[in-house]
């Protein structure tokens, strides 16, 4: 049985803000309005069941998503750790409990159950308010940054290991270094996530979707699929991609390696050392699924449409649902169908494509496959390459990687150690 990590979804497309770019709210339309988007008790026991006995790994990872998560409400959580303490393996298995939230329902009862259970929480911020605000908003169209802000604080005041999920789109991303100062320098935050939001488009849905997924329900919201070859007006563009990463890292490997964690940053220094620690930057994928409220099981958390359903583990085991062919030609689909302008770029070992979500432009010579965010990618790549080599270099000498900003600038840039 190999290693994977699935996303379960306690509270479905649920949630209690509007965001503008937040697609996965129209995933409502799988299920209809008369079922409840709220996991039941059985599912729940199921699940942690099966993941228990089919995870071969030393640690598993019960992680929730959304919607919005904690909708599902505490009693259920202080439940699921008392199923994955009863089926764990014993002497065998320790547990990571992880949550992605947008903050706004923590108070104190949450933190402190949080924190003794050793939980690894996400928190959704975009930015300083404005660039927070202009996508991520309540039902009523508000802004939800103090909430959310309120929330960050909550959690840090009980010790509650938190990091931030920022998404890089229209309003924030000429701003790289306001972004990562505000991150750094005012909430303190020590562990961030960057996330391109590339919100795919026909010309039948352009026009809706520019309007934004969060203000609309039911029939009035069409199911999002990756399809399409527009994107909405929220996106970033590749050009602003690749600059927004390289602003950010300028100022990390100056002063930040080893105190300040950015996920892109340590992914790609893996990529250096010959390691694919993303599924994004794999060869192949495939080990990342997401199971919805009812035990439905999807290939990706991109991709919960009806082409890419396994099956529910009411009636599959879940072991069987992650090794089945279809999974397993979903994930070997991500090498084979690279353009060969892919296959012949010198930065290909730290990209692969990144994830097929993204890959719907042609190439210079008309291929299709081309990833959206490729000139952004081979920018970066490119821009960070020294500096790279100088880190692995340092790591493969029993060093520590944080040494390159004793370098002098001039050299460490591009010049590995001797």
């Amino acid at each position: 049985m190999p290693d994977y990590h699935l996303l379960a979804k306690p509270a479905g497309a649920a949630c209690n803000l509007g965001c503008k770019y937040c697609f996965f709210l129209s995933k409502e339309n799988l299920y209809g309005e008369r079922e409840s988007p709220l996991m039941s008790e059985a599912t729940l026991e199921a699940y942690i069941a099966q993941l228990m006995a089919s995870s071969p790994g030393p640690q598993v990872q019960v992680a929730w998503q959304g919607g919005e998560p904690m909708l599902r409400g505490l009693d259920f959580y202080k439940r699921s750790v008392e199923l994955a303490n009863r089926y764990r393996k014993p002497h065998h298995q320790s547990i990571l409990h992880t949550l992605q939230t947008n903050g706004t329902l923590v108070d104190d009862e949450w933190a402190a159950f949080f924190k003794e259970n050793n939980y690894l929480v996400g928190l959704s911020v975009d930015g300083p308010r404005a660039m927070h605000d202009a996508y991520r908003i309540d039902k009523q169209g508000r802004g939800s940054f103090d909430d959310v802000i309120r929330g960050w604080n909550c959690l840090r005041q009980h010790d509650v290991d938190v990091n931030i999920l920022c998404t890089i789109n229209a309003a924030n991303a000429d701003h790289p270094l306001e972004v990562y100062k505000f991150f750094r320098d005012e909430l303190k935050a020590q562990y961030i996530q960057l996330i391109p939001i590339v919100e795919r488009a026909t010309e039948q849905t352009i026009a809706f979707a520019n309007q934004g997924w969060g203000g609309h329900r039911g029939v009035d919201r069409p199911l999002y699929k990756q399809e399409g070859h527009l994107v909405t007006d929220r996106s970033v563009t590749a050009e602003q991609f690749g600059s927004f990463l390289n602003g950010i890292f300028d100022e990390w490997v100056q002063h930040d390696v080893g105190t300040v964690y950015v996920t892109t940053f340590d992914v790609a220094l893996g990529s250096w050392l010959g390691q694919h620690n993303a599924c994004v930057v794999s060869p192949t994928c495939g080990s990342a699924l997401v199971m919805e409220h009812n035990g439905d099981v999807y290939s990706c958390d991109h991709f919960v449409e009806p082409d890419h359903l396994l099956g529910n583990i009411g009636q599959t085991p879940l072991g069987a649902l992650v090794t089945s062919e279809k999974q397993r030609r979903f994930g070997q689909n991500k090498f084979d169908t690279l353009p060969k302008y892919c296959k012949e770029c010198p930065v290909l070992f730290a990209c692969y494509g990144e994830c097929p979500r993204n890959r719907f432009i042609q190439t210079p010579d008309g291929e299709d496959g081309l990833n959206y965010l490729c000139a952004g990618y081979k920018a970066f790549f490119t821009h960070i390459d020294p500096s790279m080599k100088t880190m692995a270099k340092l790591i493969s000498q029993g060093r520590y990687a944080d040494e390159i900003m004793q370098m002098p600038q001039q050299n460490a840039a591009v010049q590995a150690p001797a």
